[in-house]
């Protein structure tokens, strides 16, 4: 017996209260579990240049933990935020959704072929014919907006620490391709070999033929707008309450100071946080957090006014957020559907992004953009 559209929007809105535990990461407002990596002493590596593989991504562990920032030697790097913007279109977001095409949108740059959020990762997304660049957002200690998923930076480099008891200085000098793992996402115990990349930042091992050590680290938010003049973005703002606050208000900034108020969506578990981003950039496409997204599963609430995309994952556990009804509400409310896969052994693959296709979605937010259906 089917069981009625209302006992199944339960089901996903249930699901969406948990949201940050599909993600493994995310910080939301509603209590999940804790899912900080455990800190591992890990032994130093002399591993030589290897010829990196196209396949799958960086991994998450850390470093044994200090009282104090920890950094490697690396060049320095010239980069500094940037302050202007070059004169290239940058498709909007109206174009993007009266395309009609089902986006490519790279999350983190493709994390699970290519170093997490690295000028490496988003320059092969580019390649590989991404239509939007996803990332995550926050504030170093020194104020400046960064592209990087953890509170930490013990997950994807070689230092350990709090991301605000980093200057920007200090941060770009560590190696953001200290755990990545070709083909295995997030490995966290594998044998020194594994991690191909590791130490070409620092200068530790030769760079292999096409690789910038230079692109093996973190970057500005400013950074990345002017090195993609022609990308539209979807950001996600990290943290919750001042923290989140204050990188809100870096990136409305941001998006004021390089003209991208039609160019980028805004997102943010964290329901206070959305609330305070729209109130302080009421144009900006902004998708809900889990507790709006809940009430209107759940209760039948309204959706914010303006609002025109959601983004949600497929499952968590083995309870569909994608199902009939759940298309059902979506039509209702007229809004585009963008979903991130949250399973990265069987959802980030080409089979997986077909029927999602299939399905429906309007978007994915792909681990591998090389795998995106044509």
């Amino acid at each position: 017996m089917r069981s009625s559209p209302r006992a199944g929007l339960v089901v996903v809105a249930s699901s969406l209260l948990l949201l940050a535990a599909c993600d493994g990461e995310s910080e939301v407002a509603v209590t999940v579990p804790d899912t900080t990596p455990s800190e591992i002493t890990v032994p130093e590596t002399t591993a030589s240049a290897a010829t990196v593989p196209d396949t799958t991504a960086s991994a998450v562990t850390a470093p044994a933990s200090t009282d104090t920032p920890t950094t490697t030697d690396a060049p320095a790097t010239t980069d500094a935020p940037a302050t202007t913007m070059p004169s290239v279109s940058r498709p909007t977001i109206d174009e993007l959704i009266a395309s009609g095409e089902v986006l490519n949108i790279a999350h983190a740059g493709g994390d699970q072929a290519w170093p997490h959020s690295t000028f490496y990762a988003f320059d092969r997304a580019v390649e590989a014919g991404a239509d939007v660049l996803e990332m995550d957002v926050q504030l170093t200690a020194d104020g400046v907006l960064i592209v990087q998923h953890d509170d930490t930076v013990d997950g994807t480099t070689d230092g350990t620490g709090r991301v605000d008891s980093f200057t920007f200085d200090e941060i770009t000098q560590l190696d953001a391709a200290y755990w990545y793992s070709p083909g295995c996402w997030p490995c966290r115990e594998q044998d020194d070999e594994a991690y191909v990349l590791r130490g070409v930042r620092t200068g530790a091992v030769p760079a292999p033929d096409g690789v910038d050590p230079d692109t093996l680290r973190i970057v500005s938010f400013a950074e990345l707008v002017e090195r993609y003049p022609d990308m539209p973005l979807d950001v996600e703002i990290k943290g919750t309450d001042a923290s989140a606050a204050a990188t809100a208000d870096a990136l409305a900034a941001a998006i004021v100071e390089y003209d991208l108020t039609d160019n980028v969506v805004v997102v943010s578990f964290d329901d206070p946080t959305v609330e305070y981003f729209r109130s302080i950039a009421p144009d900006v496409d902004v998708s809900p957090g889990v507790g709006e997204m809940s009430a209107w599963l759940l209760q039948g609430a309204d959706l914010s006014p303006g609002t025109r995309i959601v983004q949600v994952p497929p499952m968590f556990g083995d309870v569909p957020v994608i199902s009939p009804e759940f298309w059902t509400a979506v039509d209702a409310a007229g809004v585009e559907v963008w979903v991130w896969p949250n399973d990265w052994r069987t959802q980030e693959n080409a089979e997986f992004y077909e029927e999602l296709v299939a399905d429906g979605a309007d978007g994915i937010i792909v681990g591998r953009p090389d795998l995106f259906p044509n």
